[in-house]
């Protein structure tokens, strides 16, 4: 069973069980001595661990064999620690090596040294932890193996993954995956929480500080961090996050079950320094593929769950209408680089084989020390909505006339946009589709508003697919030479 299946189904399992209420009091018998924390304290302990050599920490030989055994050890009458902090138990399956995690208090922390009745039925090393609502029955946070960490929005509901960090995701060599080590969890309230982690892997360290906060709408995340280098770093990438595409509406030759769309993302959204709008939709390719998307100094990038209607889904039971948005907000100027976007193939729902990250210009050189900050936005709201427009709809199929014989050869790509920039607009308003489909492979192009559709536009192109010398095509509204709509970026397979 993948990471993602586990704490999935971990999650789905912590809304439908009360769990009760343990007191402060109770809780600090389970913790060690005092001692101070703060911030500068945690980036010098990176900064020290960075001069040494890495050594990686063995599997807990409490580990959970298997995932009911983990469930067992989790739900039920597992306690809670500093009113809503419960814990993840290491496990087999997803998560074999324990953290350690304090409890803030006015700059003391002490950690959890006794974890027993924090889990139920059994005693268990902690590989990570939740923060519970106000309820106590749900969670909306939660960390839990390597730097993995995910938010259930505005839905409470879970999805993609963020993470602390990419080493050389996509790449030859394979890629790394540090660990956070050790948490140090301050509360203010059901709704706020301050989280702190130290981050350790053969090529760097790292302190990280993540400002929470819950709203109606959203989760919100202020990150900051500071790395320390081991060793060069040939793809360095920030605000990663991980999610799963099967198959859309886009593509029903690539449909394997009965419902009609499977996916917790379905495109990347770029906001670009120079203020390009781009959305790459999501795909499930035959090979895996590397793309860059050039994004220098970034005004916002993130894997959006766009189709919010469960008609399109028909899932009664993991409602993907529901899987929250991530949207990045780089702090300060971040300088020349690109979005990079990993796509690998899956057969299968509970796979994660989308990865999204900033990858920067500079190279990554042994002894840097690095520091970023951004915002993160777990919601259902559209984050790039605006007086543009934007790519609602995309499907494809056979090229040519309905009715006629297909045209062989070709294919027919159709995208719908919407957005204030095209309300009052008709077929003599000089709205034309803009592309750098190669003229010989471009067999026709039109745009049109959709009947009964206030602000809804469609393009149908048609392509010979065998002149087609590039991987990829870009589309756009355009009324003279203003841009109506953002940039889409759709990728081919001839």
């Amino acid at each position: 069973m993948s990471r993602r299946t586990a704490i999935q189904l971990f999650a789905s399992l912590a809304s439908a069980l009360a769990l009760p209420e343990a007191t402060f009091a109770a809780a600090r018998e389970r913790l060690g001595p005092p001692a101070r924390f703060s911030w500068e304290d945690l980036v010098n302990q990176a900064r020290v661990l960075a001069r040494e050599n890495y050594h990686p920490r063995a599997n807990s030989s409490r580990a959970a064999a298997d995932f009911d055994a983990a469930v067992r050890l989790t739900y039920g009458q597992a306690q809670a620690v500093a009113g809503n902090i419960r814990l993840f138990p290491t496990s087999r399956v997803n998560a074999p090596k324990a953290v350690g995690v304090s409890i803030v208090e006015g700059g003391t922390a002490r950690e959890i040294v006794d974890t027993g009745s924090l889990f139920v039925g059994g005693r268990a090393d902690p590989a990570g932890f939740r923060v519970m609502d106000a309820s106590g029955r749900s969670d909306w946070l939660a960390w839990q193996g390597a730097s993995y960490f995910r938010a259930s929005g505005g839905q409470d509901q879970y999805g993609l993954s963020a993470r602390g960090i990419a080493i050389d995701t996509g790449l030859s060599q394979g890629e790394e995956f540090p660990d956070f080590t050790h948490f140090w969890v301050e509360q203010s309230g059901p709704d706020r929480a301050r989280i702190h982690a130290l981050l350790d892997g053969p090529s760097l360290t790292g302190a990280y500080a993540f400002e929470c906060r819950k709203t109606d709408a959203a989760v919100i995340q202020d990150v900051a961090a500071v790395l320390f280098l081991r060793k060069d770093i040939a793809q360095l990438g920030l605000a990663p996050a991980s999610s799963m595409f099967w198959y859309d509406q886009s593509n029903t030759r690539a449909r394997h079950d009965w419902r009609p769309e499977i996916h917790d993302s379905d495109g990347l959204a770029i906001w670009a320094g120079n203020g390009e709008r781009i959305w790459r939709p999501l795909e499930n390719p035959t090979t895996q593929r590397l793309h860059a998307l050039r994004a220098d100094s970034p005004k916002g990038f993130g894997l959006l769950q766009r189709d919010r209607d469960f008609d399109h889904y028909q899932d009664d039971g993991t409602f993907y209408e529901r899987r929250p948005a991530l949207w990045v907000e780089p702090k300060g100027d971040w300088g020349p680089g690109a979005v990079s976007l990993f796509e690998m193939t899956t057969s299968v729902e509970t796979m994660d084989n989308i990865a999204m990250f900033w990858l920067g210009d500079a190279p990554a050189r042994a002894g840097e020390r690095r520091e970023f900050a951004y915002r993160l936005t777990w919601t259902s709201n559209d984050p790039t909505a605006g007086a543009h427009a934007r790519c609602v709809d995309m499907f494809e199929g056979p090229a040519g006339i309905p009715g006629a014989p297909p045209i062989a050869g070709a294919r027919k790509f159709v995208f719908d946009f919407a957005g204030p920039a095209l309300a009052g607009l008709d077929r003599r308003s000089g709205v034309v589709p803009e592309t750098d489909i190669p003229r010989n492979a471009l067999i026709s192009a039109a745009a049109y508003p959709v009947a009964r559709a206030e602000a809804h536009w469609r393009v149908m192109i048609d392509v010979r697919m065998q002149d087609m010398t590039q991987p990829q095509f870009r589309l756009y509204l355009k009324r003279g030479e203003a841009a109506l709509s953002e940039t889409v970026i759709k990728a081919i397979e001839t």
